[in-house]
């Protein structure tokens, strides 16, 4: 019996030295993102993102941060491939397409020296709107990979590489089968770079 009573005493005082640990903060992100959509002849997109986080400290090389961001996604000069009936000949336009999404992630920071950080997690896209003439998912699943250098002020400056996991786009409205030279898949995904910074509040 006294042993259990000292085990539940021990885990008790346990559990009360972790809630003392743990710390929430508030913050917000923004800056720059570089986007494109996978196995289509296309360039980059550079637009923003930004939103907020909250920042649980729960040790002193571990957090938890729920984001809320405000994505611009998408890839310029994707190569449209169609036959024109007026001319009956083969051309090409080239377009630029626009995915916005509301992204909800559970990111996990690790962080090692001084100020140093991994960062890993799952992200839910929600579509906000989007000129795809023909679109697959409404929404998308990612998982998102950084570095980061956090300051003892707060601020936080990030690099991150986000990638979808779902089929956006239908591959079929932008190529047909005369034209082998642009490079066309069946699995179109989101493919993210974000640069920019974050501020946590408090001390």
């Amino acid at each position: 019996m006294n042993k259990r009573i000292f085990f539940f005493v021990a885990v008790f005082f346990a559990v009360l030295n972790i809630q003392a640990q743990v710390t929430a903060k508030p913050g917000l992100r923004a800056g720059f993102s570089f986007s494109t959509i996978s196995e289509m002849h296309a360039n980059y997109r550079t637009d923003f993102y930004a939103g907020g986080l909250v920042d649980i400290h729960l040790t002193k090389h571990y957090s938890l941060q729920p984001e809320i961001n405000y994505t611009r996604q998408g890839s310029n000069d994707v190569a449209r491939n169609y036959y024109d009936e007026n001319t009956q000949t083969n051309r090409v336009e080239y377009l630029d397409l626009e995915i916005n999404y509301l992204s909800l992630s559970a990111i996990n920071k690790f962080t090692f020296g001084q100020g140093i950080q991994l960062q890993a997690g799952p992200t839910l896209d929600i579509l906000l709107n989007d000129n795809l003439a023909v679109r697959k998912a409404q929404n998308d699943l990612g998982l998102v990979l950084g570095v980061a250098y956090a300051l003892p002020s707060g601020l936080t400056f990030e690099a991150r590489f986000k990638k979808g996991l779902l089929d956006v786009l239908s591959s079929d409205y932008y190529q047909n089968d005369s034209n082998n030279y642009y490079l066309f898949g069946d699995y179109n995904t989101n493919v993210n770079f974000q640069l920019g910074v974050s501020y946590s509040f408090g001390k």
